[in-house]
This record gives C-alpha cells, sequence and structure tokens, in this order.
C-alpha cells in the first residue's frame, strides 16, 4: 500500500535529492522530455527548505520515495510568472502554484494524483489561497517523439475542477533529450478556486 502525506521540516530536507532524481526520471518522458541534470536540480528544489508557503508530498512503497508533488505560493516565483499574469487582474498573491507531480509509472492510475492535489490545495486554503494553479508543457499534435496512445492529463486536470487560463502561457528553457542546447518551451496555465 502506497502511503501519501507531507513533508516538513528535516524530512522534507532529507526527501529533496530523491524529488530531484524523480524530478529527472519522470521527465525524460513525453510530453517534458527534460535532459535533467541533478546539481541544477538541487538547486531548483533549494527553496523548499527555505520557504514557509512551500509544501512537498511524498508518495512512499515499504519507504522509498515513489512520486513526489511540490507547492508554493505563486508570489515565490514572480520573476518566473509576472509576465505570464500581466494584464489578466489576477495579482500572483492571490495564487497558490501547484508546480510539479511527479510519480513513477508503476504507481500511476490508484489514486495518487488525487491525493497529492488533495494535500496541496489544504495547504494553500490552510495558508488563506483561494486559488490554485499550475502550469502544462505544451507540444505540438505532431511532436515527433509523442508516443503512440499519448492521452493527456487535460481530463484528470478537469475533473478537479481546473480550466486552462486563456492567454497565460509561461515560457521555460531546457534542453530536450537529444538536442544539444536548451530551447523555450511554452506552459500553459490552468487554474480553480479553492
Amino acid at each position: 500500500m502506497t502511503e501519501v502525506r507531507p513533508l516538513k521540516g528535516e524530512e522534507l530536507a532529507a526527501a529533496l535529492d530523491d524529488v530531484a532524481r524523480l524530478r529527472i526520471e519522470v521527465f525524460r518522458a513525453y510530453p517534458y522530455l527534460y535532459d535533467g541534470d541533478f546539481d541544477y536540480e538541487r538547486k531548483y528544489l533549494d527553496p523548499y527548505r527555505e520557504s514557509p508557503g512551500a509544501i512537498i508530498v511524498g508518495a512512499f512503497d515499504a519507504g522509498r520515495l515513489v512520486g513526489a508533488a511540490t507547492g508554493t505560493p505563486l508570489a515565490d516565483h514572480a520573476d518566473d510568472f509576472a509576465a505570464a499574469f500581466a494584464g489578466t487582474g489576477i495579482a500572483l498573491e492571490e495564487v497558490f502554484y501547484c508546480a510539479e507531480s511527479v510519480l513513477l509509472p508503476a504507481y500511476r492510475g490508484q489514486g495518487i494524483g488525487h491525493a497529492f492535489f488533495e494535500h496541496r490545495e489544504a495547504h494553500a486554503r490552510m495558508l488563506g489561497f483561494e486559488k490554485s494553479a499550475f502550469c502544462a508543457v505544451v507540444r505540438g499534435e505532431d511532436h515527433p517523439m509523442k508516443p503512440e496512445g499519448y492521452q493527456p492529463l487535460d481530463a484528470f486536470w478537469r475533473k478537479r475542477g481546473y480550466a486552462p487560463l486563456d492567454g497565460v502561457v509561461a515560457g521555460f528553457s531546457w534542453k530536450d533529450l537529444g538536442d544539444v542546447e536548451e530551447t523555450e518551451k511554452p506552459l500553459q496555465f490552468w487554474m480553480r478556486e479553492i
């Protein structure tokens, strides 16, 4: 039985290297195709150790971390997302950001993704947030690395009450598998009232 629970304090700090490894492994798959770097991941995750509003939710099988979801106030990412939200009338300070969910394939379809959102949304409400958002990479329908039978997570996200925010798209760069250098990708924001 997989146990899903929030990580805090020393337990959160102790799990960061495992979360970094999971991000690299899971995000290698389509649609992210991320050619990850452990040192970059450790630096990326370090603010979760410091931010009082941050949360990491872990999924454990016999004590081994098999999945993780992160979240933090969107204002913590103002440098990255201010341009995407400009002109929307939505203040970054009003939104909790469900940054990512990574789960090994063998554990999918068991309700863990829902538990990840439930823990992060409960944390956000406890902090006084009324809106929750995340962003997802957008790839063309004809992308050459799109696997046969690929099913996007749109239906899952809609079932949770999320909807895409029209025109709210951020750009992030990373190196795709097989590429020599980083290229910018569009990431569509989705949001819901919580």
